[in-house]
């Protein structure tokens, strides 16, 4: 089969495409014929060997994917070959096949597309369970999303406004505010421009953000807690700016807020009850048509490297998908 082989960490332009076995699933697992993968800025970072953990070399990154099984180990039970699935791997997905527990993956609800389904399942979990189980997000709150055009942007756009909050999207592009703006936003601020607290303040009737989704870092973390409201919720899910931000801990004492983390990677380990009530609400909501999947642009296999590039750059409009097999 083919699959995008990590050799040696290094830039994505130095990455192939190489021939592999095909794997075959052991106990307790399943092979899924992956038909679209979606690349987060994770991915680019296990690439270049730059992430908090280190794959083994050789690996093929890509954590959720979309497809449908066709192989099933005899201890597994509960589904079957030519079930279309999603799920998500430490990695793997970048490849026509992909050997996971049977645990990995879930059932695809009917009418989402596979490109749909690699780009929903941890952009959507992760925003719901950082608003939802993590932030407390209330009908009528005010609600901040950073990097506001990005995968995990426009889920907790989405999300938000399914749970009643007014959503202010931050972005730092015409092109990317407008996006934001087109999938529910309420009201939009250029966080490039120096008095862009000063727009928020304005965007939220002078009240601040009661939860803010933070999937950026950098300087703009630190601005934007400095804008929370008196016991608001700075939710902490990313870094995609590439900076870490040092917190001076008089500013949750002076707005008796919350600074929280959000893995989405530990969430199916540590708090499987969360995962399955956050799962259900998603499906809930993706079958009564009041969540559609946000797709960003779809790339050819061959084409995978310009995927990454795409997301690297924060160029990106929503989650960017590679498409695998038909």
């Amino acid at each position: 089969m083919k699959a995008v082989v990590v050799e040696q960490y290094a830039p994505i332009d130095q990455i192939g495409l190489r021939e592999i076995a095909t794997p075959e699933p052991g106990p307790g697992q399943i092979r899924v014929q992956v038909h679209a993968a979606s690349i987060g800025f994770v991915d680019g970072l296990k690439v270049e060997g730059r992430y908090q953990t280190k794959d083994a070399l050789p690996f093929t990154p890509g954590a959720e994917f979309a497809g449908v099984v066709d192989a099933v180990a005899g201890d597994v039970a509960g589904i079957a070959p030519g079930m279309r699935v999603m799920g998500a791997a430490r990695s793997g997905a970048l490849a026509e096949h992909i050997v996971v527990p049977r645990d990995a993956v879930e059932i695809m609800p009917d009418g989402l597309s596979m490109e749909a389904a690699a780009a929903f399942r941890t952009n959507y979990l992760t925003a719901l369970y950082a608003l939802g189980e993590r932030g407390s997000l209330k009908a009528g709150e005010q609600l901040l999303v950073l990097g506001a055009a990005g995968g995990t942007g426009i889920a907790a756009i989405q999300v938000g406004k399914l749970l009643g909050a007014r959503v202010v999207a931050a972005a730092s592009t015409e092109e990317k505010r407008n996006f934001a703006a087109s999938f529910g936003a309420d009201a939009v601020v250029d966080y490039t421009k120096p008095d862009w607290r000063d727009a928020l303040k304005d965007a939220t009737g002078g009240h601040g953000a009661d939860v803010i989704f933070d999937p950026v870092g950098g300087g703009v973390s630190l601005q934007a807690f400095r804008s929370i409201a008196w016991n608001g919720r700075h939710v902490v899910v990313g870094f995609a700016a590439g900076n870490i931000p040092a917190l001076p801990f008089n500013l949750p004492l002076l707005k008796g807020g919350l600074l929280i983390g959000v893995d989405a990677a530990q969430i199916v380990r540590r708090e499987p009850d969360a995962q399955a009530r956050v799962m259900t609400q998603l499906s809930a909501w993706l079958n009564d048509g009041r969540l559609t999947p946000v797709v960003g642009k779809v790339f050819a296999f061959d084409d995978f490297r310009a995927a990454f590039t795409t997301m690297q750059t924060r160029a990106a409009l929503g989650k960017m998908v590679v498409r695998i097999g038909s």
